[in-house]
């Protein structure tokens, strides 16, 4: 465990990437790996992640951006999309994997199904939307603790035109919607943040034993 502390206060959202160095594919399949053993609401992962590393779609992309070079300097760029509109389709899709998965009939599973969609499918797509955009940090944290193990660097991303980034990856078209970015790669030697002392709050402010 001081270990994984030790990682924690080692890792910062990276300013300056330097776009000479590349995680090595090795390197990425053990992230996409703890991407999908992240947690998620119901287990259902309402959402897909794009790993975006076409230059000429990455410079789309950095105008809408903010301009951040991170888009296009970093060596691998990470869009987390949610499901819009969940459907009926969706949760079948699930139950058929877990029916593969345990070796079960999905008719065994048909009481959790119908749980799951009498509290899921009504909601407006509004709620249904913003639900599944949450599901996504989720995923973020998996990839960020993982990536300080093997020292990968990860800028989580926010700031940028989800509506633009739709439009540009045709996420529109597929029920989707841009919920967040992550840039991952290798912080440049001059960027200056690496430097910082990390501020947090104090423990004794942060928690309360009720």
């Amino acid at each position: 465990m001081n270990n994984f502390i030790e990682n924690q206060n080692w890792r910062y959202a990276t300013k300056k990437f330097d776009a000479t160095k590349k995680v090595s594919t090795e390197d990425l399949e053990t992230l996409k790996k703890a991407i999908q053993l992240s947690s998620s609401s119901y287990g259902l992962q309402l959402y897909k992640v794009f790993i975006i590393e076409n230059p000429e779609v990455r410079a789309q992309l950095q105008p809408v951006s903010w301009g951040q070079s991170q888009i296009v300097d970093a060596s691998h760029l990470l869009v987390f999309a949610n499901i819009v509109n969940v459907q009926e389709s969706h949760i079948d899709a699930y139950v058929q994997n877990i029916a593969d998965t345990r070796g079960l009939s999905v008719e065994n599973l048909k009481g959790y199904s119908d749980f799951m969609k009498s509290k899921i499918v009504p909601l407006p797509v509004e709620q249904k939307a913003v639900w599944t955009s949450k599901q996504t940090y989720l995923a973020l944290g998996n990839l960020l603790n993982a990536a300080a193990e093997l020292k990968i660097d990860v800028t989580p991303m926010e700031g940028f035109e989800p509506e633009k980034y739709n439009e540009i990856l045709g996420l529109d078209k597929l029920g989707l919607n841009a919920s967040l970015v992550a840039a991952i790669g290798y912080r440049h030697e001059e960027d200056a943040t690496q430097h910082y002392a990390k501020v947090r709050k104090p423990i004794e402010e942060l928690f309360e034993t009720i």
